[in-house]
Formats: C-alpha cells, sequence, structure tokens
C-alpha cells in the first residue's frame, strides 16, 4: 500500500508541472551592478516626406520642435573570467514605456579588464537638473587588491562621453 501512495505522490508532483521560481527572470544573472541616472534630450528628426510637405516657417508659424526623452544607464555584465564588461545605454522615455535607443560597451573598462565593485550616481536620488550623466564606477584591475579604484562616466550636455580615473 505504501508503494501505491508513494507512486501517486510522484505522479501528482509530475503532473503539476515546474515550480513557480523556474520561471526565466528578466534580468540575467550576469548583471551585477545597473544605474539608471542623468537625463537627455533631443530634437525629434522629421521624416523627408513631411518636411517638403510643410510650408516654410514663419514666426507666427513656428511650433517648438517635438523632444525626444530620456536617460541613461550604466550596466555592469559579469564575464566568464570574473571581469566585467560596461555598457551604456540611453533609455528613450515612449509612452509605451522605456526603449532602449542606444546601447554600447564602453571599451575604456574593457581595455582594463576589470573587476567590478559598485556603480554610484553622482547623488543618491540619480535625478540631475542638467543634461548628462555623472556616474562613478568602483573596479580593481587585481582582484587581490584591498582597495578599489574610482573612475568617473561624464557625459555633458551635448552626449560627448568621457571615461577618466577619479580625482579628488
Amino acid at each position: 500500500m505504501t508503494r501505491h501512495a508513494l507512486a501517486t505522490a510522484l505522479a501528482l508532483l509530475f503532473l503539476a508541472g515546474p515550480p513557480a521560481l523556474a520561471q526565466e527572470s528578466p534580468v540575467a544573472e550576469t548583471i551585477t551592478f545597473v544605474v539608471s541616472t542623468g537625463f537627455w534630450e533631443e530634437p525629434v528628426e522629421a521624416e523627408e516626406d513631411d518636411a517638403a510637405a510643410t510650408e516654410p516657417e514663419t514666426t507666427e508659424t513656428a511650433e517648438p520642435a517635438a523632444l525626444r526623452r530620456g536617460y541613461y544607464k550604466l550596466i555592469a555584465v559579469h564575464q566568464p573570467d570574473g571581469t566585467a564588461e560596461i555598457h551604456l545605454q540611453q533609455i528613450e522615455a515612449t509612452a509605451g514605456g522605456p526603449k532602449i535607443a542606444s546601447s554600447t560597451v564602453l571599451e575604456e573598462f574593457s581595455t582594463m579588464k576589470p573587476y567590478v565593485t559598485d556603480i554610484r550616481p553622482e547623488n543618491s536620488t540619480g535625478i540631475t537638473t542638467q543634461p548628462g550623466l555623472f556616474a562613478t564606477v568602483y573596479l580593481k584591475t587585481d582582484p587581490k587588491t584591498l582597495e578599489p579604484e574610482s573612475w568617473t562616466v561624464l557625459i555633458d550636455d551635448l552626449g560627448e562621453i568621457k571615461v577618466e580615473r577619479a580625482t579628488n
């Protein structure tokens, strides 16, 4: 009788399907740090067909240009050798939700083969009053080193990206 009860219990477990914990996470296990901070905005590029159909603008017909807006993400992605790649993304705020406008690997970090220990925005809220980004990446080039180095990622209001060792 105990074999029959055990077989029935096992059959019910298999029929129940996989546990809820087996669902795939929207965030990969290899992402170790993410910081969303700063903001950007740029004029919406009008399509050429629309531009040809419009009349020349005068001071009475001129309307303010529509703007695309969004924020930045700085992401540390764990690599198989234990180091990290640092990705910079521009996220556009759209009516349908956030959308990746651009994404790039910051090669200045890739050449160092860093072990990233933290990424922090300029302030604890992540909110800035001027366009651009300022964040600090804490990293070690040798995992046995006790104290990490500080590197800044700066994007100015024109979109120019600078990566440099932090100076205090």
